[in-house]
């Protein structure tokens, strides 16, 4: 199936118990911010102080609050640029839940994700002069295409540096929104250095996906959205990468709603949020691994943190099998091309749906997947659905013998995606033949099935 890429005309509007539970600090908690290694000792302290944020580093400016009323007032700048995306029930989910679940799909909005609304507030709140240098921004696809579409809404030069192993619709999707791309290295980090370089070589105004205030402001008008669609909303379940989502949300939330619960989902291979909670300030983790590259952040922001670590309830890990399983679900109940950052919230409703309060909704972060992906995905998630069964059995090498297992497999309506027939191995005897065989099944149950009646047919199961 081939993903959508932000087409402008299109519709709009873990494992387990939690790894970290951080509950919201008294209104008056200081939180001092932790400086990363490039930032000087001076770098200002930060403080939470119920929705107002405050705070900042080094590299982003001198400190800032981030209040309801900011977020109010980039919910005007977005006006007439960023759509409000629908609000979709799951029945299947508020069965498990055995309360109402809602997404909140901006798999749907402008350029296949929220990314527009941060990047378009924040290349907004700059200067003439600013303005005039461009912008320069790092990402492997939807920060990329939310900063090329805001900066062409407003008529700013954009520069994009892009990995190059990045997916070729998301480079093409990047340039048609009008920014230059240019690719450079193998992981974001590499390209990260390189944009961050050419901003200090050109004054470009370098464009964080989720490190400023401005960011995180724009990204806080989705939780203003929940609120107005879903007033009686209990918990928001969100995708959790750098933070800057998760933290515009949860401060829009809990300034009109202290009492819903905000919940922050990673990866668990990408997962820097627990042990960071867990120290009180941003570590960094080595080598994140995760099919989810939406989420796939290594440390967490510094502006970001401070908030998730005040007013986010709990951060989750899932699994790459909860993840693909829940891509599959979205795609199969709900019609909604998701890709896995953005399915990371459903992967966390389906592996433990008895601990979420409902009304849930769930923020579908966004759907730029690579169809090449989908597709490896989708065989993933089938696999962990139990709707695949691969194993090997062994049956009398004789004419005819193949095919009548086959015929026996027909019988137990199990499709066959692949089989391979082994007649010359040291392991078989000399009237022996094996079979290796990948079937498509209806289930866990189904599966079992199969299993049984083969040997119930004389059959050697050997996996």
């Amino acid at each position: 199936m081939a993903a959508r890429h932000g087409d402008e005309d299109g519709p709009g509007s873990g494992s387990g118990p939690a790894s970290h539970l951080t509950p919201p600090a008294p209104a008056s908690a200081p939180v001092t911010e932790s400086p990363s290694a490039s930032e000087s000792p001076s770098a200002s302290a930060g403080s939470v102080s119920g929705g107002s944020v405050s705070g900042g580093s080094a590299s982003e400016g001198s400190g800032t609050t981030i209040t309801l009323d900011d977020i109010r007032g980039a919910q005007k700048t977005l006006s007439g640029v960023s759509r409000l995306t629908a609000l979709e029930g799951s029945r299947y989910l508020s069965g498990l839940v055995g309360a109402p679940v809602h997404f909140k799909c901006e798999n749907l909005q402008r350029t296949g994700s929220f990314k527009l609304r941060g990047g378009y507030v924040r290349i907004a709140g700059l200067g003439p002069e600013e303005r005039a240098a461009g912008v320069v921004a790092a990402s492997a696809g939807n920060h990329a295409q939310g900063v090329a579409l805001a900066a062409s809404l407003l008529g700013v030069r954009s520069t994009v540096f892009m990995p190059e192993g990045a997916p070729l619709p998301k480079i093409a999707a990047t340039r048609d929104y009008g920014a230059e791309v240019r690719l450079y290295g193998q992981i974001v980090d590499e390209t990260m250095r390189a944009a961050k370089e050419y901003a200090e070589r050109t004054g470009a105004v370098f464009i964080h996906p989720f490190d400023h205030p401005d960011i995180i402001t724009g990204q806080g008008t989705v939780g203003l959205e929940i609120l107005e669609q879903c007033p009686e909303v209990r918990t928001v379940v969100v995708g959790i990468g750098g933070g800057g989502l998760a933290a515009g949300i949860a401060v829009a939330v809990k300034s009109l709603r202290p009492d819903v619960r905000v919940v922050g989902v990673q990866a668990e291979g990408a997962a820097a949020y627990p042990p960071s909670l867990a120290a009180g300030r941003p570590v960094t983790i080595d080598a994140p691994v995760t099919m989810a590259d939406g989420i796939k952040v290594g440390r967490p922001g510094d502006v970001p943190f401070q908030i998730i670590e005040n007013l986010v309830d709990e951060v989750r890990t899932v699994t790459e099998d909860e993840l693909s399983s829940a891509l599959l679900l979205c795609l199969e109940r709900a019609k909604l091309v998701v890709e896995p950052a953005g399915a990371s919230p459903v992967a966390a409703l389906l592996s433990a749906p008895e601990s979420f309060e409902g009304p849930v909704v769930a923020v579908l972060s966004g759907g730029n997947v690579d169809p090449l992906l989908m597709q490896r995905i989708l065989r993933h998630g089938m696999a962990a659905a139990g709707r695949y069964l691969s194993l090997r059995l062994r049956l009398t090498d004789r004419p005819g013998a193949l095919a009548t297992l086959l015929g026996v497999l027909s019988t137990l309506d199990a499709n066959v995606l692949d089989v391979s027939h082994v007649r010359t191995n040291p392991r078989l005897g000399l009237s022996e033949a094996e079979v290796e065989l990948h079937l498509e099944t209806k289930g866990p149950d189904h599966c079992e099935d199969v299993r049984e009646a083969l040997r119930g047919a004389g059959y050697t199961v050997m996996a």
